[in-house]
């Protein structure tokens, strides 16, 4: 049980969801909309996490937090932190072994076929954008891709995603679905035309339908296998392919 589990009167943090919290391991929820790290001035989940911990316990140094992985702005969900570098680098060493288990849940425009499968691709990052393609297997930049998904649900207009995902690559998922004519609903950057999560003129602060559902680790520390799941936002609630959903 975690320390936070043993905690009933736990307050939760403004701006994210804590999960999960033993010795130096954290686990949140990060909101869609926001940045994992940013440039000193900029809202992120690293610099609410921080602000948190610092109130909380009252500390008046510096904090430290290590972020072993990220999640597109966008994208909302279950993320594990580090509270010193030891934990950090342990964590990231499971990321790059990759023997974390990373469940991905995505709605996309479209009906998929077959209702379960695998995609392998090869992309690269566009030079000086924020943006990947898909490239052929003999391209000196090109980084093979892998995922399984199976089909949880369909209304003919849009599918219901898990996602399993084996390698990460920047945009994987997004890239993936968008070259097979099935982009993540909101994302208009992979040429999604279906619009998702709350309105706003700021593109930095748009949510797609793309949620880290769950996440598989070791404690760095303990070596006890660690499974959270983050809980769907309430971006998600007019969808119906998944209402029942907690």
């Amino acid at each position: 049980m975690s320390d936070l589990a043993r905690d009933p009167g736990c307050i939760q943090p403004p701006g994210f969801d804590l999960l999960y919290e033993q010795g130096p391991c954290l686990v949140v929820a990060k909101p869609g909309g926001l940045a994992t790290q940013g440039p000193p001035g900029i809202d992120s989940l690293e610099v609410r996490v921080k602000e948190f911990l610092r109130t909380r316990d009252r500390k008046t140094g510096r904090v430290y937090l290590g972020v072993p992985h990220r999640l597109d702005r966008p994208v909302s969900g279950v993320m594990v932190l580090a509270r010193h570098v030891r934990a950090a680098r342990r964590l990231a060493e499971q990321f790059q072994a990759r023997t974390v288990l990373k469940k991905y849940w995505a709605i996309v425009e479209g009906t998929v076929s077959p209702p379960a499968g695998t995609w392998t691709d090869y992309l690269r990052k566009i030079p000086d954008a924020a943006q990947v393609e898909v490239v052929s297997t003999e391209h000196p930049e090109a980084r093979q891709a892998v995922l399984s998904y199976r089909v949880r649900g369909t209304d003919g207009r849009t599918s219901w995603l898990e996602i399993d995902l084996e390698t990460g690559r920047m945009h994987q998922i997004r890239l993936q679905a968008a070259s097979r004519l099935h982009p993540i609903v909101g994302d208009a950057q992979y040429g999604a035309e279906l619009p998702f999560g709350p309105a706003t003129d700021d593109f930095r602060r748009r949510w797609i339908a793309l949620h880290a559902r769950s996440l598989e680790f070791r404690h760095p520390m303990t070596r006890e296998v660690v499974r959270q799941v983050a809980p769907l936002p309430p971006a998600w609630r007019p969808w119906h392919l998944v209402d029942a959903q907690p």
